[in-house]
């Protein structure tokens, strides 16, 4: 039941955003960047999490779990060092998946040969 709930918890956000690029004029750049503050606005309100725990890698890996990771970054770093944590908090929570889509990513345009549009 767990790969059911991840399954269409994470396919309604997909498609909520897909709906978001298909009926508005709103480019995909800021689409992206409405996903993450969403995501950290409703991890801030506290409602983002029991999702998490209900559906699992379909409500954390869209952009919507990433903005949430970086709220909650945010938030422990705050709780530890004050206000130099709103600095450092997303960084530190973020740094990890950063980290593996760069070096997957550098990987995979070794072994494709990427090329620019022309």
């Amino acid at each position: 039941m767990e790969y059911i709930n991840a399954f269409w918890v994470g396919g309604v956000i997909c498609a909520l955003a897909q709906i978001l690029m298909e009926k508005t004029k709103m480019l995909p750049g800021r689409i992206m960047v409405l996903l993450v503050v969403s995501g950290a606005v409703l991890g801030a309100v506290g409602i983002y999490q029991p999702l998490i725990e209900y559906a699992g890698a379909g409500a954390s890996v869209p952009l919507l779990g990433f903005g949430n990771t970086l709220w909650k970054g945010v938030k422990e770093a705050v709780q530890e060092n004050g206000v130099l944590g709103i600095f450092m908090g997303g960084f530190q929570a973020s740094a990890v998946g950063i980290c593996a889509a760069l070096v997957f990513g550098y990987l995979a345009s070794l072994i494709f040969e990427p090329k620019m549009k022309s």
